[in-house]
């Protein structure tokens, strides 16, 4: 008994406290985000990373049949459009020969005597070419319609009148899909990571942009929104919340002349989101910046946007981008082999608040020693002042006393 009671006794072991993330030393936080796959609002190419479902008015699409089909797929589109036109020539092409069966004409081929609707209509397959030749108006002689036909008359207006609005919707909708800006876009490129470093004295963050076309892009613009998910002081969460990012708003700077590559700028200020952010803080951000140029095409006149992204791990801190234009003989020389190319340059790795309360504190003492002297200064040459008019009494009343 004493062995069975001593065998069913275990051992219970202490609870060991379970691991958080927080745990986790930064190093292995940082391989482990590197691993995990970068999700983006926006990808690099400017397509928005983002999908509608559980659409249930899908009848607006519908609506708008027009835009519907210019955003369509190229090959959903031209099959749209052989179909359109196949399914109007087989109707018109059964209407033709359902006349020429109802009025008899197919049992009259070859009879001299008799008058048919359509002159040379002997079954469906010439019914199918007649209604080819009606509605594209090729006209080939052959096949004709007669005078003594009056439903045939009024089906050739139906389709003549039909066949022209299909021709014009169709060829509309293909023209608009072959001439549309966003191939323009194309040829607009960004550079492949943002910077961050000083200019002027202040820390900036900063970006590339380039036209690879000669023809330039006419009213050019450029914005940039930061998207990150907050969380307000009430509780709520916001998920992909986009802040708007100064670019030169306010100064005009945001209006680009592009002919050459332009570095687009944001002053890291008390108004920008990244005024608390420090080097060490951004590798551990989530966050995305979002560029936006926009212009009209010069030889079309239309509307063109051409859209990148940066996560923070493209955010390079402590890097300005390599030059890229060259003076030669008479003219200036873009050289695109280093558009990308960035170099380290001796940038403070502290957050922009940080480096402003540093730069406030040196002038501090700087400004007490340099009025304390002008006072010291002036003190003494107060007492100069009252010695030398003190000397001058004195000599006086010398002067006097010996006269």
């Amino acid at each position: 008994m004493e062995q069975d009671v001593e065998s069913t006794v275990t051992v219970r072991q202490p609870k060991l406290p379970k691991k958080t993330w927080d745990d986790v030393p930064k190093p292995l936080q940082d391989r482990e985000r590197v691993k995990q796959k970068i999700q983006r609002y926006v990808r690099k190419d400017g397509k928005c990373n983002v999908h509608h479902g559980n659409v249930r008015e899908t009848y607006r699409y519908l609506t708008d049949i027009f835009t519907t089909l210019v955003d369509l797929k190229w090959r959903f589109n031209l099959f749209i459009f052989v179909l359109v036109y196949t399914v109007t020539w087989l109707f018109f092409g059964f209407m033709w020969w359902l006349i020429a069966y109802i009025r008899g004409d197919l049992e009259h081929i070859g009879d001299n005597q008799w008058t048919p609707c359509v002159n040379n209509l002997n079954g469906f397959v010439s019914a199918f070419l007649f209604s080819i030749e009606t509605e594209t108006t090729i006209g080939y002689g052959h096949r004709v319609i007669t005078d003594k036909c009056p439903e045939g008359i009024v089906l050739l207006l139906v389709q003549s009148v039909l066949g022209s609005i299909v021709n014009a919707f169709m060829v509309g909708c293909m023209f608009v899909k072959i001439s549309q800006p966003k191939k323009r876009a194309e040829t607009l490129v960004f550079s492949t990571n943002a910077v961050i470093s000083m200019r002027d004295g202040r820390l900036c963050l900063m970006f590339r942009v380039g036209d690879l076309r000669n023809s330039h892009i006419v009213e050019a613009s450029i914005r940039a929104k930061l998207i990150k998910s907050k969380q307000t002081k009430e509780g709520e969460f916001i998920p992909l919340n986009q802040t708007d990012m100064n670019v030169g708003y306010d100064t005009g700077d945001d209006r680009l002349f592009l002919v050459s590559p332009l570095i687009i700028c944001h002053e890291i200020n008390e108004h920008s989101p990244f005024w608390e952010i420090s080097r060490e803080h951004l590798a551990h951000e989530e966050l995305e910046i979002v560029v936006i140029l926009e212009g009209m095409v010069e030889a079309t006149g239309m509307t063109c946007q051409a859209r990148s992204s940066y996560v923070a791990s493209e955010i390079k801190w402590g890097y300005r981008f390599t030059p890229v234009l060259t003076l030669e003989d008479g003219f200036y020389e873009v050289d695109y082999n280093s558009f990308h190319d960035i170099y380290e340059t001796n940038t403070p790795s502290c957050s922009a608040r940080e480096l402003a309360e540093m730069t406030a504190r040196s002038r501090l003492p700087l400004t007490w020693s340099v009025s304390s002297r002008l006072s010291a200064q002036g003190l003494r040459s107060s007492e100069d002042e009252e010695l030398l008019e003190r000397n001058g009494d004195l000599a006086n009343m010398e002067s006097e006393s010996k006269v």
